[in-house]
């Protein structure tokens, strides 16, 4: 078939069934307002952390003497150097971290939950020497129940025995990048009610938000709501759902028929509500975001015991195998790019601030999507896609190659489950990724993607399930999914730059009802490393010019730009990225395919190559700027423009005015004259006039 849509179908069994229908556009109904009540409490537990890199025997007992340990906080990780300064050498070992906690004493009564952002890869957790248990996978949030050992009032400690050793039973088992160990995310300690939303559902929300109809006209949405009892006898409950708009404005309200909960056990309470007239989350032009709230409610009081709230993006989506990607109804060209964790000095540890800062220079680009390499991302990436009304595809960390064990299976499965239950609620993920690059085609390696692919349809049967293929472009890894990508380097590692399109018509006239993207395309670059016009440098060695990034990537959007039938194009990469096992471009431990440099301090040319075709704001850039110093006095000057016409001068000296319709713009056999040179542009855009300028120095010529 050559449509894919959304596909819908009931999840979980029904318990209540009320249908509530208010108008979203000015009904007496929808005037009412509802702000829920702050009914759970959230502590930081980043900051008062001491630290020993190596094991550490006895060190989870609350009285273990850690004096001589480094005081640090988390995010936190021990390979931000050693493992971004090339040599395959970084530590991977054992890590401990310990903390004094004293939980507030009006917090009694209440049930305690620790949460991890993410630890990597395989982190025990223990209170005052009681083990609470143990995660593994290096990238997923977790939660372990601390009620019975935190006490409110009392002192306690925590101890944390992280390892990033190499494990065969845990992917990824090897990949292109550094695995950074340590407790690399947020720590924190939830207390809520005992009769509540559940905490512990793969450390899930506990709400799911499942779009069965998307229109301009209306929208219907099961609200499932796990809800669980941790009291010593049963509790009769209401639960009820309200969606509101940004302003407060109830637009949906729905209460569930009373039921009863056994003493520690749970009940899955699903509601349908239907929105009338909704305004719709539409990618860049109008992300906008509902807010549904699920109260919890002691039927024999009326008390409301909890309440839980998800964002509301309401999208519905589809694949075309000749038009490519479309949003509520209208096709949207997915260009954009492939994001990392990772950042000079801090490593894995980034903050909110760090995300944030990303995100700004995404939105900078122009793009439309983001693939999310290789790995379930901080929580804060897919909030920031969702205000962004990006498009994001979210993928796990199988990557290569597999082990054949029921251990490793077991915790893929584990990982894609995380993954898909944290981030079911983000109206910014359309697609579930479940692999990179598997260099094996063998039985074994389809029969786990197979199981991925189904546990996709069990757990999310309406968003699009995708693979990341290098291999054949009918290799079987290539098939389990509801649609692929592939990974296509030409110019880089191998073939030319121009050869992109000619594949690419060549599979869609093999295979025309196959739907299809391209994951990961790009070429190295060094922002100190210049030549002009370049031929395609030793993608291995130690020159990677800035230039020939630059031509690679004007060469490979235009052909994917002329192919409307590729739903998604994401440059590998977004940023240079530590992978302590290169040595290439003059810079040991970093993948240098990044539009950005690793400390975020430079936009290589490319980055302006897709930001004058991709963003609507005015860009005007001349390229090769940080070629600053010259011998050779005749030169090229290239500009990257979304404006119609450029006019450049050199030395104060006319050199004509260009036009464009693919916003590059040259100026051929430029000479530049002994000592400093001054090139500036100029153009309109938008009715406003930009400038840009730059100064080249000749020396050490005899012309």
């Amino acid at each position: 078939m050559k449509e894919l849509s959304s596909r819908r179908q009931v999840l979980g069994a029904i318990a209540g069934g009320v249908v509530a229908t208010l108008a979203s556009g000015g009904s007496a109904a929808a005037a009412q307002t509802y702000n829920p009540p702050a009914l759970r409490t959230w502590l930081s537990l980043n900051s008062g952390w001491r630290f020993h890199k190596g094991d550490a025997a006895g060190a989870q007992a609350a009285g273990f003497n850690d004096a001589a340990w480094s005081a640090t906080s988390v995010p936190h990780t021990w390979n931000a150097s050693d493992g971004a300064d090339g040599g395959t050498d970084y530590y991977r070992g054992i890590g401990w971290y310990r903390k004094h906690v004293t939980v507030p004493a009006d917090l009694s009564g209440r049930m305690l939950f620790l949460q991890f952002a993410g630890a990597n890869q395989v982190a025990d957790v223990w209170v005052d020497g009681v083990h609470l248990g143990r995660h593994r996978g290096g990238y997923s949030r977790f939660r372990f129940g601390a009620t019975e050992t935190l006490t409110p009032g009392k002192d306690s400690v925590i101890a944390v025995r992280v390892t990033n050793s190499p494990d065969p039973d845990i992917a990824p088992l090897d990949a292109d990048y550094t695995f950074q160990g340590g407790i690399y995310r947020n720590v924190s300690l939830w207390a809520v009610d005992r009769l509540a939303v559940r905490m512990l559902d793969y450390a899930g929300p506990g709400v799911y938000l499942r779009q069965r109809s998307v229109t301009t006209v209306s929208a219907t949405v099961d609200v499932t709501a796990k809800v669980f009892n941790n009291n010593s006898t049963s509790r009769s409950v209401v639960v009820r759902a309200i969606v509101t708009a940004t302003d407060g404005t109830i637009v949906a309200d729905s209460s569930s028929a009373e039921q009863t909960i056994r003493a520690g056990s749970g009940l899955d309470v699903v509601q349908t509500l239907t929105i009338a007239k909704p305004r719709l989350w539409n990618g860049l032009a109008d992300p906008y975001q509902y807010s549904a709230h699920i109260e919890v409610r002691d039927a024999t009081d009326g008390t409301v015991r909890d309440v839980v709230t998800e964002p509301l993006g309401l999208r519905h989506f589809s694949l075309d195998a000749d038009n490519g990607f479309s949003l509520n109804g209208r096709h949207l060209g997915l260009h954009g790019v492939n994001l990392h964790q990772d950042r000079a000095q801090d490593g894995w540890a980034v903050d909110d601030a760090d995300h944030a800062q990303d995100f700004t220079l995404i939105k900078e680009l122009g793009a439309t999507a983001v693939r999310m390499a290789h790995y379930q991302h901080d929580q804060k990436n897919y909030n920031l896609a969702d205000g962004a009304g990006v498009v994001v595809w979210a993928e796990i960390p199988l990557v290569n190659h597999i082990t054949g064990s029921e251990a490793f299976t077991t915790t893929t499965r584990d990982q894609l489950r995380e993954l898909i239950r944290q981030n079911y609620n983000h109206p910014s993920i359309v697609f579930w990724g479940i692999g990179n690059e598997q260099r094996s085609d063998d039985t074994p390696t389809n029969a786990l993607l197979a199981e991925l692919a189904g546990l996709v349809r069990s757990e999310d049967p309406d968003r699009i399930s995708t693979y990341a293929n290098n291999l054949d472009n009918n290799a079987k890894v290539a098939g389990h999914a509801d649609t692929v990508a592939y990974n296509k380097y030409y110019g880089w590692y191998g073939g030319s730059y121009n050869d992109l399109g000619g594949w690419a018509d060549s599979l869609h006239r093999a295979d025309p009802d196959r739907t299809f993207a391209v994951s990961e395309y790009g070429a190295g670059a060094n922002p100190a490393q210049h030549a002009l016009n370049p031929s395609a440098p030793s993608a291995g060695g130690s020159f990677h010019p800035e230039e020939y990034q630059a031509l690679l990537h004007e060469a490979s959007w235009k052909q994917l730009a002329a192919r409307p039938f590729v739903w998604g194009t994401f440059v590998w990469n977004m940023f240079d990225f530590a992978s302590d096992g290169r040595n290439e471009g003059g810079r040991p431990g970093i993948n240098d395919k990044g539009l950005v440099t690793h400390d975020r301090a430079i936009r290589k040319d490319a980055f302006y190559w897709y930001k004058a075709n991709w963003a609507s704001t005015p860009t005007l850039h001349i390229t090769s700027r940080r070629w600053t110093s010259r011998t050779d006095p005749v030169t090229e000057l290239k500009v990257y423009s979304n404006a119609s016409q450029v006019t450049a001068v050199l030395n104060g000296s006319m050199l004509g005015i260009r036009s464009s319709s693919d916003h590059i713009f040259t100026w051929p056999g430029v000479t530049l004259r002994p000592g400093s040179n001054t090139v500036s542009v100029s153009a309109s855009i938008g009715g406003a006039t930009h400038t840009d300028t730059v100064t080249w120095t000749l020396s050490g010529t005899t012309h």
